[in-house]
């Protein structure tokens, strides 16, 4: 009864892990730039004193969809979508070098340019810095053009994207949602990335995927509650037996 109890009680919890991370998939749907997460179930053999008589099942987020989301015209100059691959390199919040597709920039108060989570924009002069009262313009290599109000034909270059293009073997999401690479290394300037402004890159979630998955790890789950209750009738069946025998 206890290989079946154990079996039961690892593979509810795990579904429960799977269902956490397509859950998360599902919020970050209409995250700009957002890589959906992909996992796996395995069995997992108990090794000990004795004979592994023991199994459980285990999942592990097996890794990152790469595969690149729509990219919509919005005509909003600071909109910026990376054209095929590449990445925007971003300060993370401990200070690290990060990078990511999300592309929806703004301007803070300090004039810094920053995702729309908040995060630094790296440009080969560090953190890029915006003139006030300038309309800015972004070229499809990088670079960022500041036009002051009044003064149409004095535009002046503010600086140029950071834009990196490691394989993508070497990379890994961290929980922050960011990527970084393994080696924990910073990867090298690709002057090959275009971006295209006034464009934007949606999530590559697939919303009708993610709910079947939703719903199959839920019946999953239910399934393995409902082994373990059997496994508990069945104990009681045979101490009762064991009690009153025949």
């Amino acid at each position: 009864m206890d290989r079946q109890l154990y079996i039961a009680m690892t593979g509810a919890k795990h579904s429960l892990e799977a269902q956490r991370h397509n859950n998360n998939n599902l919020a970050n749907a209409n995250t700009p730039g957002f890589r959906a997460d992909l996992d796996s179930f395995y069995q997992a053999p108990m090794h000990g004193p004795g004979f592994a008589t023991r199994a459980y099942a285990e999942e592990l987020r097996a890794g990152t969809d790469f595969s690149g989301g729509t990219v919509m015209t919005t005509g909003r100059p600071l909109d910026v979508a990376i054209q095929d691959e590449g990445w925007f390199v971003v300060q993370a919040t401990d200070g690290s070098e990060a990078y990511t597709r999300r592309g929806d920039f703004q301007v803070n108060a300090a004039g810094l340019l920053t995702t729309g989570d908040g995060l630094m924009v790296m440009g080969e002069a560090g953190p890029i810095a915006i003139p006030p009262d300038s309309k800015v313009e972004v070229g499809d290599d990088g670079v960022i053009t500041a036009i002051p109000d009044g003064v149409p034909e004095a535009p002046i270059q503010v600086d140029r994207f950071r834009l990196v293009n490691p394989p993508l073997g070497g990379l890994f999401k961290h929980e922050d949602g960011l990527f970084r690479l393994h080696d924990g290394q910073a990867a090298p300037d690709d002057a090959a990335v275009r971006v295209k402004s006034g464009a934007l890159e949606g999530s590559n979630v697939n919303m009708a995927e993610a709910l079947v998955q939703m719903i199959d790890h839920a019946r999953q789950f239910e399934t393995h509650v409902k082994m373990m209750t059997t496994a508990e009738r069945n104990e009681e069946t045979s101490a009762q037996l064991l009690r009153h025998p025949s």
